[in-house]
């Protein structure tokens, strides 16, 4: 099976789209959870869960990225 070859900003692309992806989706999940702890005056609470939830979105998001890439063309 042959693959196909792929310019090396191809490569730079789908490597910033993935920190991007991550990072952008952490640091929601952070300033919503500190919003929800400020106006529920509630500890570090939603902010745990918020990094979780901004975690999970952005490994999800990221594992739909790299398939697209590897197998939509």
């Amino acid at each position: 099976m042959r693959q196909k070859q792929r310019h090396p900003f191809q490569s730079m692309a789908i490597m910033y789209a993935i920190l991007s992806q991550l990072a952008g989706s952490v640091l929601i999940g952070i300033f919503a959870g500190r919003w929800i702890d400020g106006y529920v005056h509630s500890a570090p609470l939603f902010l745990i869960i918020g990094l979780l939830i901004g975690l999970s979105a952005g490994i999800f998001g990221m594992l739909k990225l790299v398939r697209h890439y590897f197998l939509g063309d």
